[in-house]
């Protein structure tokens, strides 16, 4: 009942959805039985041609069967700020939305980081769905500030997360991790989504060229305060980013507005810098389509 109470209070806050109610109120129901009948997975239409697999308890990709896109106002920003000479990279993909949409929507070149293997596996499927090989690099690995390895969580989804000292509990697995560094200057990325529960500190530490390199506009971030599990205070991470002429924003899709921000907020938050060429990008960029509305 409390999942029910949960989802209904998303999409009644959801920009988009608590405008199409009865849309996405209907697709609710229509995938609660739907997913209930058949356990396994499901292809979903997504946006455009662009399709993913999902099944009950995929967390990570059904708000986007309700809402149309889970995270409107981040998603919405890739969208219109991405192009097809860009590389994005996705750090914490889980099963791909935000890979499919840069890849699959704006034909970018998107290096996917997923370090749980069964999450990875639905990840590369996603890809394979779409035909995206070509666009796609995975990399079925952990992010962190240097080459080694560490143990995950494996049964927890969107919330999966880095166990620094050797587990007791049994659902972990020990996964190869990378810094973002070795990936310089052969892929230089425009744009960043991290998401990483908690471990964004150790990520950032591992890609100080990129950081320095004026080709990076953006970075999609989730600080929500789960850095105190690793002993980070992600206030050090603002500012970080501040020093090298980031700043803080919010993005409406509808208007195509940076409204700048104070400090970051408790979900994603978006960290720009040449904020008059992000501006002309994305006030340039195409519409995309969603419940019949163009945004």
């Amino acid at each position: 009942m409390n999942v029910i109470k949960r989802t209904f209070g998303f999409i009644h806050q959801h920009p988009l959805g608590k405008k199409h109610l009865v849309k996405a109120y209907s697709r609710f129901i229509y995938w609660q039985i739907k997913s209930r009948l058949n356990p396994n997975l499901h292809e979903v239409p997504f946006l455009e041609n662009v399709k993913f697999l999902a099944k009950r308890g995929l967390t990570g990709v059904t708000g986007n069967i309700y809402t149309g896109l889970h995270e409107f106002n981040d998603m919405g920003f890739l969208l219109h700020f991405l192009r097809n000479e860009d590389t994005f990279y996705d750090v914490g993909a889980n099963v791909g939305s935000y890979t499919l949409l840069a890849s699959g929507v704006c034909r970018s070149k998107t290096i996917a980081f997923e370090p749980v293997p069964a999450t990875c596996s639905i990840l590369k499927n996603n890809i394979k769905l779409n035909r995206l090989e070509n666009l796609v690099t995975i990399e079925n690995k952990g992010v962190g500030s240097k080459d080694g390895e560490l143990y995950f969580t494996n049964s927890e989804d969107t919330t999966n997360h880095i166990v620094l000292e050797k587990p007791k509990e049994q659902n972990t697995i020990l996964v190869p991790v990378v810094n973002l560094d070795q990936y310089y200057p052969t892929s230089k990325p425009s744009l960043i989504k991290i998401d990483v529960e908690g471990f964004e500190t150790e990520v950032l530490n591992g890609m100080d060229k990129s950081l320095k390199d004026p080709i990076l506009k953006a970075i999609i971030i989730e600080l929500n305060g789960s850095g105190m599990r690793y002993g980070y205070n992600e206030d050090k991470i603002h500012e970080k980013l501040i020093e090298l002429d980031f700043k803080p924003y919010e993005y409406d899709p509808f208007t195509r507005e940076l409204n700048i921000m104070k400090r970051y907020g408790s979900l994603n938050t978006i960290y720009a810098r040449d904020i008059d060429y992000v501006l002309e990008r994305v006030k340039k960029a195409k519409h995309f389509k969603i419940f019949n509305q163009l945004i």
